[in-house]
């Protein structure tokens, strides 16, 4: 196969990927907003009316609202459909997020317009699960993606992206603030909210000319009635075990962030200067990095499953470390600041990249996208439960002045590691190349044998055959006696 069509055909995996940019860029945007509203308005105003709790409550309500709506209709409505409407949503509410005003100038209003903001803006964010990041995973497998690469283009695609999401989030507003000055942080916080809409917007014109994906096309109940009943027997067990390390996975990942303001307040003396400040939330976001690209790397030769596994004890032992080690860490708190970023980026080249992976590629074509919907809102709640229930831990603990409320949370962090590992070990079966294709032959001969027909499914189009392994290159062909596993 051309090199031109191997360009090709990794760039539409990251035409269906690179919108999950938004998902990282609008969580984190938020957090440096937050900081400058804080500037303009006072600290008190914000508290008066609730703001920081009403905010986080509906941002993670819209996300898992968009994650399992559209879940639905990525299905039943289609891929595209679910992808263009997702970018049109989060272009538009990041437009209007900027743009948020109270009455006459009421700070309350402004306040509140904002935060119903985020939560339609959270409706878009949510969607890009089930339906970008599922197509992407079924554009991993297309023809020409070599067979040693499929699991990595979808991570650099997908994860990769929402951490580069994260960096830019923090620099957006410290390049503004340089360039805008102190003097008018109204224009710093709106246009960096305002500025979201570019990426959504670009990947929105890259996604007009696609078409369904060809695993979709071919296997997809879009017209058929799906049998629930016979998908939880079959898939039940699965999606549980994804779900809950998912689950698992945010309430580390999210709380931990509560840290990296620790962090910069140590290493800054207590700097108030947004220059400061702006600047170390830049290197703590750039942390994610090294774990998600190593991780896309590592991928492919130890499957899913075992990079899974490898990543989340990897992290309890430098969480563990982190615990033990606290007190002479935190005298040098830019060691600290090192091993904590170690600590992070284990995550990424755990969980952080393999989840989508084994939502999407665990399930059948026909229900991927309420699967991998339900498993996505499932770790979001995850996110929220951890956000709301690592403060009264670390208070319980002795409080963030004492050395055990600092180090409790990495205990506990350290051991939810370990037994997200152990559940991945004992209940997440492994993945294999081209297995998107064997699991949907395998759930068609499944629905027939209970009396289910299966003539109904695809699209019927001219376009609804999967490429078979002849038309693959020839280091890529699929040995003759799986070719009738690969082909209906």
């Amino acid at each position: 196969m051309s090199m031109k069509a191997r360009i090709k055909s990794v760039s539409l995996i990251f035409a269906c990927g690179t919108a999950l940019f938004s998902d990282g860029y609008a969580n984190g945007v938020i957090g440096n907003v937050n900081t400058l509203l804080t500037r303009v308005y006072g600290k008190e105003a914000l508290a008066n009316h609730n703001y920081s709790t009403t905010l986080s409550s509906l941002g993670f309500a819209g996300t898992v609202v968009g994650m399992l709506s559209f879940g639905y209709l990525s299905d039943k409505l289609g891929r595209k459909f679910g992808m263009m409407s997702a970018t049109g949503i989060v272009a538009l509410f990041s437009l209007l997020s900027a743009a948020s005003s109270g009455a006459h100038g009421s700070v309350g209003g402004l306040l509140s317009m904002l935060a119903a903001m985020r939560f339609l803006l959270g409706i878009g964010v949510g969607a890009e699960y089930p339906c970008g990041s599922v197509s992407a995973s079924e554009q991993s497998e297309e023809p020409g993606i070599s067979k040693n690469a499929q699991h990595r283009w979808f991570a650099l695609a997908t994860n990769t992206m929402i951490d580069f999401g994260f960096v830019v989030s923090a620099f957006v507003p410290l390049v503004l603030f340089w360039i805008f000055g102190n003097d008018h942080l109204r224009a710093v916080w709106r246009m960096s909210l305002g500025l979201g809409v570019i990426p959504a917007l670009a990947v929105f014109i890259w996604r007009l000319n696609m078409d369904e994906p060809a695993r979709y096309r071919k296997d997809s109940m879009k017209n058929a009635r799906i049998p629930y009943l016979l998908v939880f027997k079959r898939y039940g067990w699965s999606l549980a075990a994804v779900s809950f390390t998912w689950f698992l996975y945010d309430f580390i990942v999210y709380p931990f962030g509560l840290y990296s303001s620790t962090i910069i307040n140590n290493v800054t003396g207590g700097s108030t200067d947004l220059t400061v400040v702006l600047g170390w939330n830049v290197v703590i976001n750039l942390f994610y990095m090294p774990g998600t690209l190593i991780g896309a790397f590592v991928v492919d030769y130890l499957g899913p499953k075992y990079t899974m596994i490898t990543g989340l004890l990897l992290q309890a032992i430098i969480g563990f470390i982190m615990s033990g080690l606290y007190v002479k860490l935190t005298e040098h708190i830019a060691g600290f600041a090192v091993v904590y970023g170690i600590f992070l980026s284990f995550g990424e080249l755990g969980p952080g990249n393999c989840l989508g992976l084994l939502a999407s590629k665990t399930s059948p074509t026909a229900v991927r996208g309420q699967y991998y919907g339900l498993a996505a809102a499932i770790g979001k709640v995850g996110a929220f439960v951890g956000t709301w229930a690592f403060p009264p831990m670390i208070k319980r603990f002795g409080g963030s002045d004492s050395t055990r409320g600092n180090t409790g949370p990495f205990w506990v962090g350290s051991g939810l590691a370990i037994l997200s590992a152990l559940i991945t070990f004992f209940f997440i079966k492994p993945l294999t190349q081209d297995g998107m294709n064997r699991e949907d032959q395998a759930f068609r001969e499944y629905l027939e044998a209970h009396g289910y027909d299966t003539s109904q499914m695809g699209l019927g189009d001219e376009g609804d055959s999967v490429a078979s392994s002849e038309e693959r290159p020839d280091d890529e062909k699929i040995p003759v006696e799986e070719r009738k596993e690969v082909t209906v």
